[in-house]
């Protein structure tokens, strides 16, 4: 491969020449005789000197790309010429213009006489080389991606030259979207979407149908909700809380309660980790495997059922011997004798049926056996003899037969535990709490009382309900369908959650559960299909849910998305994140992000952080950030070859997400006009309910509290 330039070229572009060298800084003392303002050397006039413009340095390799990140003017002495005589002149201080640019890659000269950048640089550079001008062709081969499909924007430091990033490599590892409020954010997020969708659909193949794509939006403020819709109905899918039935154009947010693992219900109801917190796993997987509320005396004969069957099972695996350990003989003896009473007390509170004549028979079985090994000595004083293991073998599978034949649905499947997305009806939860805390006795009903207490204060939300437990529920199947979307065009390419209903005691947990049941439903899919899904998951106003507020409900989001930052790309599912406060982002998620689209930053804290994020060579370009316009954006990253500014596309005022700046001086002169009713809105925020028909409580309703309780944090 030959070099980028021969010397007529070099001479003729030269612009400088190299003064100082270090890892992050190259200086560059430019020729008295170099462009003021614009450069025609090059084949086409071009603006030099300039911020962010680039220069080359012709090196063995080809060329090393520069990106110029300060200008300036030094008094040094006057420059001695060659070939004229200077000598004689007074030697006063005379401005020389240096520059200062920042090293990006090397530009290589391929066969067919284009060019190519790769990020990175063999060798540095020497004092005295030259530094010279790129041409039209070889500017354009530095900005322009060989790779991209995607065009996002222009250039507006090279010409306007098109900017095309490779969708692979721009969703393929995590992107960051950052940028303070009006910065153009979420119109670059919108614009990512549609531009790569508008693509795909020219170049997919022949006969394809539908875009087999996914995207799924989180919300938080219903920006997105209207960017897509001429896409048309059939690829777009809306969910939002429906505060009224006759509300159109979305679907009920689904996210049902039995969907949960263990960790969600727990930070959901804040179950306390001594006794709550086992009870609440033991009911979730009872009601999974398909437990029932049984009446409470089933309940007790089915505790003591069980608690027998294992006595037995812990005599038979070491069976006594009353000569050798007379006391746990004698204690096995006295068991089979209070079993015995115990039958008769249960049996007693049946009515006829197959369960009491169980119960009876298995009664007079055990006073068989003992009556079997009873005997009496001289003076008259019973005793018995050691039990054969035959015998307690009979009674283990006696009271094992009973549990099974009239408890069948106690059977253990061990597929299914409380993690199992598995159907079960919600309104059986909390009495099944309070069933199990009676069955154990002792003080767990006082606690399950106020677990149960909480939960059905969370639960009275209307806007919750509709979302935990809908009056239509869905199958697991049929929310895959809805929510990540198939081949069919009726399931969408977009999916778009609008979560700005959602109660804010709820809502991190609600976006936890969405986000683990797709990136499971993703490992899954590859685990089972041996090849990769690919899924772009969308999260706007980040901030909100990836940082740590202390407490359970954002740990659990946040735990979320940071296993989704680890473990996301390998299974094909990637994360677009937008966020105006990058300082509050969560570091494990960020670091784990190769691509990072910056907006206008103005904040020093998401400056710093920034700045801790891309290459320290870096640092001069993203000085530009508190003074971006908007729609303007440094590129740096995975996506693209070598750090660039971006003008981003423009998006029609229809396309955008609703987030523009609200329009003070039009309402306030009448230009704009605002119709207040306020009688509307807070019927709607008191669910229809005005002061002159709410009906009286009456006090006697009002469950007594005791004072110590009223301090709880729900």
């Amino acid at each position: 491969m030959s070099n980028v330039y021969d010397y007529d070229e070099i001479r003729n572009l030269t612009i400088g020449t190299v003064e100082s060298v270090s890892p992050t800084e190259i200086k560059v003392l430019l020729e008295i005789d170099a462009p003021q303002s614009v450069a025609i050397n090059t084949g086409v006039p071009t603006h030099f000197p300039k911020i962010n413009g680039y220069v080359l340095i012709p090196n063995e390799q080809g060329a090393i790309v520069g990106v110029i990140n300060w200008i300036g003017i030094e008094h040094s002495s006057y420059p001695k010429r060659n070939g004229l005589k200077d000598f004689d002149l007074i030697d006063l201080p005379f401005p020389l213009r240096k520059m200062s640019i920042t090293l990006l890659g090397v530009l290589k000269k391929k066969r067919d006489n284009t060019f190519e950048i790769e990020r990175g640089v063999y060798s540095f550079p020497s004092v005295g080389d030259n530094v010279i001008l790129p041409t039209n062709s070889q500017l354009l081969s530095i900005v322009e991606n060989s790779d991209g499909k995607i065009e996002i924007g222009k250039a507006p430091v090279a010409g306007n030259a098109s900017i095309k990033v490779n969708p692979d490599k721009l969703f393929g590892r995590h992107l960051a979207v950052l940028g303070n409020t009006g910065s153009g954010k979420s119109c670059s997020v919108a614009g990512l979407i549609r531009w790569s969708l508008e693509e795909a659909e020219k170049n997919k193949k022949d006969g394809m149908k539908n875009l087999n794509s996914r995207f799924i939006i989180l919300d938080p403020n219903g920006e997105y909700f209207d960017s897509f819709n001429d896409f048309g109905a059939n690829k777009i899918k809306k969910f939002r809380i429906k505060l009224d039935d006759a509300e159109t154009g979305f679907e009920q947010l689904k996210v049902p309660a039995w969907m949960w693992n263990s960790q969600e219900w727990i930070n959901f109801s804040q179950a306390a980790p001594g006794a709550q917190r086992p009870i609440l796993l033991q009911s979730l997987v009872d009601l999974k495997q398909g437990g029932i509320i049984q009446e409470s005396i089933l309940v007790r004969i089915k505790t003591f059922l069980q608690t027998r069957y294992n006595l037995l099972s812990s005599y038979l695996s070491n069976l006594p011997n009353s000569e050798i350990n007379f006391p746990r003989f004698s204690g096995f003896t006295d068991a089979l004798e209070k079993i015995i009473l115990d039958l008769s007390f249960y049996s007693d509170q049946l009515n006829d049926g197959k369960l009491k004549e169980d119960l009876e028979a298995f009664k007079i079985n055990i006073s068989g056996i003992l009556e079997k090994n009873r005997r009496a000595n001289r003076e008259g004083r019973q005793y018995y003899v050691a039990f054969s293991n035959e015998d307690i073998e009979k009674l283990y599978i006696n009271v094992n037969s009973i549990i099974l034949n009239n408890f069948s649905n106690n059977n253990v499947i061990s597929e299914i535990n409380a993690d199992t997305p598995r159907q079960f009806n919600l309104d059986e939860l909390i009495p099944y709490l309070g069933q199990l805390a009676e069955n154990e006795g002792g003080n767990l009903v006082q606690f399950v009382q106020m677990l149960s207490l909480r939960m059905r204060f969370l639960f009275s939300d209307e806007r919750l309900h509709g979302v935990v437990q809908p009056k239509k529920d869905i199958t697991l199947i049929e929310w895959l369908n809805s929510y990540i979307g198939s081949n069919n065009a009726e399931n969408g390419q977009i999916t778009i959650i609008d979560l700005s209903l959602i109660p804010s005691d709820i809502i991190h947990i609600v976006v936890a559960v969405l986000s683990r049941l797709t990136f499971e439903a993703i490992q899954r899919y590859r685990r089972i299909n041996k090849q990769e899904l690919p899924t772009v998951l969308v999260l706007e106003e980040a901030h909100t849910f990836l940082r740590d507020f202390n407490n359970n409900n954002s740990n659990l989001c946040l735990e979320t998305f940071e296993r989704i930052a680890r473990e996301g790309r390998k299974f094909g599912l990637s994360m677009v994140l937008s966020s105006q406060r990058p300082s509050e982002l969560s570091q494990t998620v960020l670091s784990q992000c190769n691509t990072f689209l910056l907006h206008r930053i103005v904040n020093d804290r998401d400056q710093d952080l920034v700045r801790r994020l891309v290459p320290d060579s870096l640092s001069g370009l993203l000085k530009e950030l508190p003074i971006l316009p908007s729609r303007k954006a440094i590129l740096v990253g995975w996506a693209f070859p070598i750090p660039v500014l971006v003008e981003m596309n423009f998006l029609e005022k229809e396309h955008r997400p609703r987030s523009n700046d609200p329009s003070f001086w039009d309402v306030w002169t009448g230009n704009s006009e605002r119709e207040i009713d306020w009688d509307k809105i807070a019927n709607d925020w008191q669910g229809n309910i005005t002061p002159l028909n709410c009906e009286i409580i009456e006090k006697e309703s009002i469950p007594n509290i005791p004072e110590s309780e009223e301090d709880l944090p729900f």
